[in-house]
């Protein structure tokens, strides 16, 4: 069976059984503090498990794109090793959101597992929690004779807290869960060693293929366990494995989800798939990154060096150094995988489809980057494994592996790996310790304390107004204290808010909550996936009163001029610039407007110029914001809405509209009432951020006219400097001319005052037990005089010791210049001289042994420099 047909048999049995269909959630995430990265099928349901958001469906189903590269979730190091973990991989699922429990669950699961699959029954093991008397759970009984009615008793286990009791995290929703295994040995294997005695020991063809969990308890901050007021069902079964399992295969790698992409490898490297077991990993580790990476950037996460994008660099580094080492690969070959991979996904996951020449492009970038580097940084490595031998040391210093990272480019996992290949260790308390000491981090930034919610009433669902109004009376649901390194914020939770809460770039609003006998500031709002979150300064002494919530008006209304405005900004660049631009980020606050997009190369003037005439034109217009709540997606993409890669989505949107001949969009933010409110619009910059990402940013309303002013003034200024030439351009290009012209006469000046210098200290040569020294005391017009000075002196004089004691403009000097003769023969250093001589002026330096230079503060020092030197000079043998 194809994959493709094992995914829709899986949705179609499910909607058999009365479940929705629900597309998969973006593979980065926005708004959950918790994650980056979404690592299961539940996240983006996990409001409906907290009580935070009501769900449209209580059946749902679905295949969730999931990667799993950091935090408790990491299967990194076994990708490519073993043959059946995985950077991103797909999860197929089934929820009950307070609807069937247990009983539906599990004999849903065999059925599809053994009449619509046709796996063997006789292959099959199921698990059941056993219970922990630490925390007072009793055996999962009621899973247990669920399974009975369709597995003999000798295949259903026990199993501990560790393997059958699944736990959202530090707190939350959790409950038991019963995994189905398979064995896909040969009957040879099974007659010697029962399947039974292999279920959850890493065995490669004894693996579990699905996981029921039952939610039925929270998991509270001081650890003990609540029953939630809902049952609720979450399932996860690996797509890769389950093919695996229906074609027959003893690796997901030879499924037909990875073998068109093995194959592109293996014949563009000149290697064969099964022949070698280096080259088998680095195959692996190839086509599976390759995944993950596209995945990432069609979702919207560039590679970059800070959280998510660094996992995703990350990743890519460890596949590309996959390739150089042992598939020999010297050019960037990754993104040639990209039409292999959008045509695989076309269909089901058509964000890879319509962003495959945008993705390609990145990767390569990223890929020549660090080629660049990797060879130097792999004959460092080299250096300290010879080292090292030598030495008999097994751990490699984590100095060395901090300069590894911030020199090559090497994260701290690609350098733990290629030392396990080597039969070395890492030294990573002492990288972390040098990457503290580099980036001066103060623990400030360590990990937050979240207490417990403390429910005030008891509604469980926010109702947000801020569309319509700017303040509404509310009531606070619940309220924490979340304890920081730098003190104490409050969040609170309202029943009614006109709060808009940060996402999709706008940031989140600010104002008071005032009751009749005091006012809170709310200083920031987010969202907590979807739920909606106040940080104020303190927590009301009365949190059950009735409070008047406002949002500070003002600058909500900055702040939405600047969003609509990024919408028309949108359109005007896909007019100018081509279809092929993409948002690809944007921060809308009260002060600017930054929107980064899709394109390859520098935004003219005269492109920039037309684009920002195309919004004025469209703020001037004063055209009424057309806004439509509720539409369904597919009636919303028929009215050719823009939707943005990376969002959620769900069935119903909000559609937002300025002209439907020009701007469309799908979107959450606020908006002007008509353009015209906008006032005006003016570009600031624009530059590169990423491979094929650029980025403009803007000003609108009142901060755009200052903007203008402040440009106006300081061109008045430039003027009445130029005394009011008719044609400023002509004046300026003259003036620089000019400059020109005198830059060139003080350059022919320097050099006859430097050769000058030179001429005299060739006089003053002195030669002394095979040295010919120069120490002395002079006066240059800059350091590019000294270095050349010193230069032509090393070229002229043989066995040259010079000491070079400099007034540069009123700042000293000292340049130190050694003949390599010198250097080999007498085992002199410049680089240590130059240092020690540097004492005399209160400065510092260095350089290499034949040539160094320092800098100091006190100039009255350069005398001091000059006898230190002639000292040296004596103690030469």
């Amino acid at each position: 069976m194809e994959s493709k047909q094992i995914r829709s048999r899986f949705i179609e049995f499910f909607e058999s059984k009365s479940h929705h269909f629900v597309p998969s959630a973006p593979m980065v995430i926005q708004n959950d503090p918790t994650l980056m990265f979404t690592n299961a099928g539940m996240n983006q349901f996990k409001d409906f498990f907290l009580g935070n958001a009501q769900a449209d469906y209580n059946r749902v189903a679905n295949s969730q794109k999931c990667l799993r590269v950091s935090g408790k979730h990491n299967d990194l190091e076994e990708v490519g090793i073993d043959t059946y973990h995985h950077t991103m991989f797909e999860m197929l699922g089934n929820w009950s959101f307070g609807n069937y429990f247990k009983k539906e669950a599990i004999a849903w699961a065999w059925e599809l597992l053994t009449e619509v699959y046709g796996l063997p029954k006789d292959r099959l093991y199921i698990s059941v929690f056993e219970g922990d008397k630490s925390e007072d759970l009793a055996f999962d009984q009621e899973a247990f004779d669920f399974w009975k009615a369709y597995v003999d008793e000798s295949r259903i286990l026990g199993g501990d807290k560790k393997d059958n009791f699944w736990e959202m995290g530090e707190t939350g929703p959790c409950g038991p869960c019963s995994e189905i295994h398979i064995d896909l040995r040969s009957e040879e294997e099974i007659a010697k060693v029962s399947g039974k005695d292999l279920v959850n020991q890493d065995h490669p063809e004894v693996i579990e293929i699905w996981n029921l969990v039952f939610m039925q308890y929270h998991r509270k901050a001081d650890r003990s366990l609540i029953n939630l007021p809902a049952q609720h069902i979450d399932t996860g079964m690996g797509f890769e494995r389950l093919a695996m399992a229906l074609q027959g295969k003893k690796s997901n790698y030879d499924t037909d989800i990875f073998m068109p992409l093995i194959e592109f490898v293996a014949k563009k490297a000149g290697v064969s798939y099964k022949d070698d077991e280096q080259t088998d990993i680095a195959l692996r580790v190839i086509v599976d990154h390759i995944r993950a990476i596209a995945f990432a950037i069609a979702d919207g996460q560039l590679p970059s060096n800070n959280k998510a994008g660094y996992v995703i660099r990350r990743i890519l580094r460890r596949a590309v150094r996959y390739g150089y080492t042992f598939l020999n690969f010297r050019e960037p070959f990754m993104h040639e995988l990209l039409p292999i991979l959008s045509r695989q996904f076309e269909g089901v996951f058509d964000e890879l489809v319509s962003q495959a020449d945008f993705i390609a492009r990145v990767v390569k970038e990223e890929e020549s980057s660090f080629l660049r580097t990797l060879e130097s940084g792999l004959k460092r490595l080299d250096q300290v494994k010879a080292s090292m031998a030598e030495k008999g040391e097994k751990t490699i210093d984590g100095r060395v592996v901090f300069e590894l990272n911030d020199t090559f480019g090497f994260p701290l996992d690609l350098t733990a790996l290629i030392a396990s290949e080597n039969g070395l260790t890492i030294d990573e308390q002492g990288f972390k310790q040098a990457m503290a000491e580099q980036k001066q981090r103060s623990k400030a930034d360590a990990a937050q304390e979240k207490g417990d919610w403390i429910a005030v009433n008891d509604e469980d669902t926010v109702d947000f107004v801020g569309y319509d109004s700017t303040d509404s009376e509310a009531h606070i649901i619940k309220y924490r204290e979340i304890k920081e390194k730098k003190g104490k914020v409050y969040q609170v939770v309202l029943d009614k808010t006109p709060f808009y809460g940060e996402s999709g770039g706008q940031v989140g609003d600010t104002g008071t909550l005032t009751s009749d006998t005091e006012t809170i500031r709310v200083l920031d709002t987010q969202k907590e996936n979807d739920l909606i979150v106040l940080y104020t300064d303190k927590i009301p002494a009365s949190p059950e009163a009735n409070f008047q919530a406002a949002v500070n008006v003002p600058r909500r209304d900055l702040i939405r001029n600047n969003h609509s405005a990024t919408h028309l900004l949108h359109q005007a660049l896909t007019d100018i610039l081509g279809t092929h631009v993409q948002q690809k980020g944007s921060l809308v606050s009260d002060s600017v407007l930054r929107f980064d997009f899709s394109h390859f190369a520098k935004v003219e003037a005269e492109q920039l110029s037309e684009i920002e005439r195309i919004v004025n034109d469209h703020i001037r217009k004063n055209i009424k914001l057309d806004e439509k709540r509720n539409v369904p997606i597919e009636d919303a993409k028929a009215l050719g809405a823009t939707a943005l890669f990376g969002e959620k989505y769900g069935e119903f949107v909000r559609v937002i509209t300025f002209d439907p001949e020009y701007s469309v969009e799908l979107c959450g933010g606020t908006h002007v009432r008509a353009t015209g409110d906008i006032g005006m619009f003016k570009i600031t910059s624009e530059g590169a951020v990423a491979a094929g990402v650029r980025r403009i940013e803007a000003l609108t309303g009142p901060k755009a006219f200052a903007y203008v002013q402040e440009q106006e003034r300081l061109m008045k200024e430039v003027k009445e400097l130029l005394k009011n030439p008719k044609d400023l351009t002509k004046a300026v290009s003259s003036l620089l001319e000019e400059q020109k012209k005198l830059s060139k006469e003080i350059e022919g000046l320097h050099a006859k005052q430097s050769g000058q210098v030179k001429e005299g200290l060739l006089q003053d040569v002195k030669e002394e037990n095979g040295v010919a020294a120069v120490i002395a005391k002079i006066a240059v017009p800059n350091a590019d005089a000294l270095k050349k000075l010193s230069f032509e002196l090393k070229n002229e004089v043989d066995n040259l010791f010079a000491v070079l004691a400099a007034d540069v403009a009123g700042k000293p000097q000292i340049a130190v210049v050694i003949s390599e003769a010198l250097v080999s023969g007498k085992g002199l250093n410049a680089g240590q001289l130059v240092r020690e001589l540097a004492r005399e002026i209160k400065g510092g330096g260095g350089g290499q042994p034949f040539f160094a230079t320092a800098g100091g503060k006190d100039l009255d020092g350069l005398d001091a420099v000059v006898s230190k030197a002639n000292e040296i000079l004596s103690g030469i043998e």
